[in-house]
């Protein structure tokens, strides 16, 4: 049985490109979310705590404050999407 094509008015397909959009832009932004806060982690098992010399206390606030703009970015593009409860990213993604 030979498949029927519907036809899709422009501003389907347009919605469509945008939904794609919507989606893929969440992928790089978690993606990029799950870097900035791994490099945090990694800084955090690698340096101590009780000793810790300026210079390390200025390269952390760089990494916190990098993985704070990801965060940013990624709800912001959640809420995008219809996404509005941040619980699951805090959780999901470990969020300090």
């Amino acid at each position: 049985m030979p498949q029927r094509r519907t036809k899709h008015s422009p501003a389907d397909v347009l919605a469509d490109e945008f939904a794609r959009e919507k989606a893929s832009a969440l992928g790089r932004l978690g993606r990029a979310l799950e870097t900035t806060l791994a490099a945090l982690a990694q800084f955090d098992a690698d340096h101590s705590r009780e000793a810790s010399a300026a210079e390390d206390r200025q390269l952390r606030a760089s990494l916190v404050a990098e993985a704070s703009i990801a965060l940013w970015h990624f709800v912001v593009q959640r809420e995008a999407c219809g996404l509005r409860d941040m619980r699951y990213v805090l959780r999901d993604y470990r969020v300090p």
